[in-house]
């Protein structure tokens, strides 16, 4: 199921994870988005957080805010939510225990591609929506409000 990569000598063996519980000193396995997938089950629960893969089946019962959060995201990749609700040092620390290998090169998202992909050649419709229209807006909001306030001081 896993593939087996000895970061020693660089080379790979194919192996279930789960009937081959030996594992080659200084090893890491990588598993494939679709083998990660499957486990979305209350009674085997994996997730990827930072392409890392960790089983938390045994968490589920003892998570604070609930096992439900935690099925939502079984079987997929939780990076975003983990971040977005901001856990603490020791929850990072808690989730290494749980760590059974990492998410398979060839399934990573590859986040500097899309920042380049989406910078390239649209900078300056970036640059224009970011800074230009914002500018011309109040530039034109200033001019109607002194027109206004003239016009209604004159009368």
């Amino acid at each position: 199921m896993g593939e087996e990569i000895n970061k020693d000598n660089g080379s790979a063996n194919n192996t279930n994870a789960e009937e081959n519980g030996d594992t080659v000193e200084g090893a890491v396995k990588y598993y494939t988005f679709e083998e990660i997938r499957l486990h979305n089950l209350s009674n085997d629960t994996w997730l990827i957080i930072h392409d890392k893969v960790y089983d938390i089946t045994s968490f589920l019962e003892e998570h604070p805010g609930g096992e439900e959060v935690l099925l939502e995201q079984a079987g997929g990749d939780a990076t975003e939510s983990f971040e977005d609700v901001g856990h603490s040092t020791d929850a990072r620390e808690m989730l290494q225990q749980y760590y059974i290998g990492e998410l398979h090169v060839n399934d990573r998202k590859n986040d500097a591609k899309e920042i380049q992909d989406t910078t390239s050649g649209e900078s300056s419709h970036t640059w224009t929506t970011t800074w230009l229209i914002p500018v011309v807006v109040a530039a034109a909001v200033g001019i109607l409000y002194r027109y206004y306030m003239f016009e209604h001081k004159s009368s």
